[in-house]
């Protein structure tokens, strides 16, 4: 699907949201590190993020979110943002090293604090946060006795899962375990483009089987701590798999893609299994000794919610593979090129925008699982390059359009529970690897000054909302 974008003012788009279901939420999303700094502030431990941004040529411009957008600081205008635009909820996250700067023992009063001040304030304005406890940044401390390779980093999380619920729990009814796992095992540890920066097979996989057992283990203390009325819940990023061509290549190209990516994690999640092929797609890479028994039972512990993030479709053409040597192979050499569709329109960032991509998702996913939890959609946004809070219609087309499949999907199968859509991201931010080229926010940031300045596409969603509720 093409989008053409022919002035730069909101006229065309939509005067109105699409129809979706009763109750539907309405929320934006940010996560610790890319917006907090205060790095070295109250007590706070190192994060694999704080080195990782001090490797030579790891993160563009060397750029690190030490300062971010300073809301340890300002947490007050970002709360009045999301009062202003009008959403029901704000999905943030918890930084683990602001709580356990080890990852594990000592415990930091004022990591808790911030948090404490921030739901108080959520809750005063009427709105409902969604709390997720791992955006990967990792404690350092456990990263250096091995991170997600290790087992032992799953029970870590669990322990720190309980303590965050445990705190907050008298407020926060809606959690959320991990971030994209999929980017924490495998950009992360297999392409090296994340922190921690590693470029390995069997770690990689390990790293993938250990986060998802984390999950699980992560439900059952957050259930423990907060009791009946917690919600929980995994964030995924999904993304469908499309061949570049009919060939027979490139269809077993988009297969494998799909395993890796979008599989490994949707299959054992929300149906107790790895999916065929996967053992195959791995022959030499990895023997999965870290597999064990009951860890599957585990991972697959019924959800109270499903995340969905969407961002692109992918079209993937065969390759070969950059190390012949499976047994020193990464666990992102599956022998897959992505391909640039022609005649697609693109972000500031070269993703192809593609909103078809995401009814097809949710109807997948609505199809494949039968027990499938309810869904909101917890990331979907379009960065833009130019540094100004100028009008944005690419903006809001792709947030119209991509809502407009959503709904679409929801009225195709009524086996998809679809419960809301938190747009990426309130603010501009810290964007990982990327630095601060790039940005999602429906407001601007000026780095320099911390000063929040709302976008046309922030005002355009406000006034749509509004006119949703009837006000």
């Amino acid at each position: 699907m093409s989008l053409t974008y022919d002035d730069t003012s909101a006229a065309h788009a939509p005067a109105t949201l699409p129809e979706v279901p009763a109750g539907f939420v309405w929320g934006t999303a940010t996560a610790a590190y890319q917006i907090e700094g205060a790095v070295d502030v109250d007590g706070r431990g190192e994060s694999i993020w704080d080195v990782f941004c001090r490797r030579p040529g790891a993160v563009a411009g060397a750029a690190s979110g030490a300062v971010a957008c300073d809301s340890y600081h300002r947490w007050r205008d970002d709360v009045d943002l999301l009062a202003g635009l009008g959403v029901d909820a704000y999905r943030f996250s918890v930084a683990w090293p602001r709580i356990l700067p080890a990852g594990r023992g000592e415990i930091s009063p004022a990591g808790l604090d911030y948090y404490d001040r921030l739901v108080d304030a959520l809750c005063e304005r009427g709105i409902r946060p969604f709390v997720t406890l791992y955006h990967w940044d990792l404690p350092q401390a456990l990263e250096d006795g091995g991170g997600w390779r290790t087992r032992d980093t799953a029970d870590r999380f669990a322990e720190y899962a309980s303590l965050v619920a445990g705190a907050l729990q008298d407020r926060v009814r809606d959690w959320i375990t991990l971030n994209e796992p999929y980017c924490s095992s495998i950009v992360g540890y297999a392409e090296g483009r994340h922190a921690p920066g590693a470029t390995e097979g069997h770690g990689a996989l390990a790293a993938a089987h250990h986060l998802l057992l984390g999950h699980g283990r992560a439900v059952a203390a957050i259930r423990a701590a907060a009791g009946a009325r917690a919600r929980v819940g995994i964030t995924l990023n999904l993304s469908p798999v499309v061949p570049a061509t009919d060939s027979d290549a490139d269809r077993a190209a988009a297969h494998r893609l799909d395993l890796m990516l979008n599989r490994q994690f949707t299959d054992p999640v929300l149906g107790g299994a790895y999916p065929d092929g996967f053992e195959r797609l791995y022959a030499g890479v990895s023997d999965l000794s870290f597999r064990r028994d009951g860890d599957l039972e585990r991972i697959s512990v019924p959800l109270d919610f499903l995340g969905v993030n969407y961002y692109y479709r992918l079209h993937a053409a065969d390759a070969p593979h950059a190390q012949p040597d499976p047994a020193r192979r990464s666990a992102a050499d599956i022998g897959v090129r992505q391909v640039q569709p022609g005649g697609v329109a693109t972000t500031g960032l070269g993703w192809p925008i593609e909103p078809a991509g995401l009814f097809d998702t949710l109807t997948g996913l609505a199809g494949r699982f039968p027990k499938l939890p309810p869904v909101y959609i917890t990331e979907n946004g379009c960065a833009e390059l130019r540094d100004n809070p100028d009008p944005d219609p690419e903006r809001i087309a792709f947030i119209a359009e991509h809502l407009s499949a959503a709904a679409r999907a929801a009225a195709a199968d009524d086996r998809l529970d679809l419960r809301g859509y938190f747009y990426w991201s309130l603010i501009d931010n810290f964007e990982w690897a990327r630095g601060y080229g790039p940005r999602f926010g429906l407001a601007h940031v000026d780095y320099a000054t911390g000063t929040r300045t709302p976008k046309a596409s922030y005002h355009w969603l406000r006034d749509r909302i509004r006119a949703r509720r009837g006000r």
